[in-house]
């Protein structure tokens, strides 16, 4: 038999990066809240007590920067003081002219990727997954324990022979932590009530390795002990590394962006192939150019799950689905202010999300 291991990673909100998608995209809202044409990609960089927030937006929307950043710090459970910086310019013209028609064109080139597995009931990776519910529970935790600090993150590593998931292998979690708490007071709530609720016990067994805090000490975390930018977890934001990933990150954009708009649509393309029985692992590669309204390629892979040929595949996804930018728009109704709720714990598999959603695909 065949065995391999995969890993994949996850992040709690209180994570630098993550601190950063999360300032992004409540500035995304509040902007689309307003005015649900504006043109936003305003990001964040946060170091110690300092935030940058910068980028371009056009945009009707009354937006107070600083309030945001600094609500988002409190929010996630941060109490230190901050200040803010703040440099944000009107779109170029230029993109803004390629972008701006009744008839929506692609504010960029680039390519995305789509994936889905029936290895999960959200048809997503394992690895992935159970990562994310580790860190969300992680986070759930933490509010409840005054000693336990709002950084963390999770990783697992499962084990696969001839293709099918058989057990975990390791298991990891890092929290942020207060001084006084011990190793020993860390493990046994991250053991007790993160993994013990989380995890399959069926999928565990005397070999499954649990590394609880490895590097001993994190009382210093969140900007303090590392940098943190928008845009910088776009694995832990998409499939664990199970699948590939596009060039561009997805927080902070609008839905012109089809860094993030066609990513999501190429997600429901395969999660919609996989839900319908057409295959049981999909993926779909687009690609865009900017002031062009419809794909410039479009590739469906099946990996030999399916009872129909790659070729195939593709023209039944090209009878059922319209990857024009306007389209992508309308129909998964994304000019909404959705985007906060996307930025922890993957941007696919929550089941609220309008690209999570089923349709009926016609033969």
């Amino acid at each position: 038999m065949a065995k391999i291991y995969f890993t994949s990673e996850s992040v709690t909100s209180g994570h630098p990066d993550k601190i950063c998608d999360l300032i992004a995209d409540s500035i995304l809202d509040a902007a689309l809240a307003q005015d649900p044409h504006s043109h936003m990609a305003v990001e964040a960089t946060i170091k110690d007590d300092l935030i940058l927030v910068y980028g371009e937006a056009n945009t009707k929307a009354d937006i107070d920067y600083e309030a945001i950043a600094l609500s988002v710090l409190k929010e996630i459970g941060y109490e230190e003081e901050y200040h803010v910086l703040t440099k944000v310019n009107a779109q170029s013209s230029e993109i803004n002219s390629a972008v701006a028609h009744d008839v929506i064109s692609a504010g960029d080139q680039g390519i995305m990727f789509g994936y889905a597995s029936d290895e999960t009931d959200e048809l997503m990776p394992y690895a992935i997954m159970t990562a994310h519910r580790l860190a969300k529970k992680l986070e759930e935790v933490r509010r409840r324990t005054p000693w336990l600090k709002p950084d963390g993150k999770t990783q697992v590593t499962a084990e696969y022979n001839d293709g099918v998931l058989t057990r975990v292998d390791t298991i990891v979690v890092s929290t942020q932590h207060s001084a006084e708490a011990t190793q020993d007071m860390i493990r046994d709530i991250i053991m007790k009530e993160v993994i013990a609720p989380v995890v399959d016990a069926s999928l565990l067994d005397e070999n499954t390795k649990y590394l609880i805090n490895p590097s001993g000490s994190f009382v210093l975390g969140g900007s303090w002990g590392d940098s943190g930018t928008t845009g910088r977890k776009i694995v832990v934001d998409t499939y664990g590394g199970y699948a590939p990933i596009g060039g561009g990150c997805f927080s902070s954009k609008d839905p012109t962006k089809v860094d993030r708009s066609a990513a999501y649509y190429a997600r429901y393309v395969c999660r919609n192939l996989v839900a319908n029985g057409l295959a049981h692992k999909c993926q779909i590669e687009l690609s865009y150019a900017i002031g062009v309204q419809q794909p410039i390629s479009v590739y469906v892979q099946s990996f030999g799950t399916s009872q129909y040929s790659d070729e195939q595949l593709q023209e039944i996804v090209l009878k059922n689905f319209d990857f024009s930018v306007t389209n992508i728009i309308h129909e998964l109704d994304l000019l909404r202010p959705i985007y906060r709720k996307t930025v922890n714990y993957g941007h696919f598999g929550k089941k609220d999300l309008p690209w999570e959603q089923y349709k009926k695909i016609e033969l």
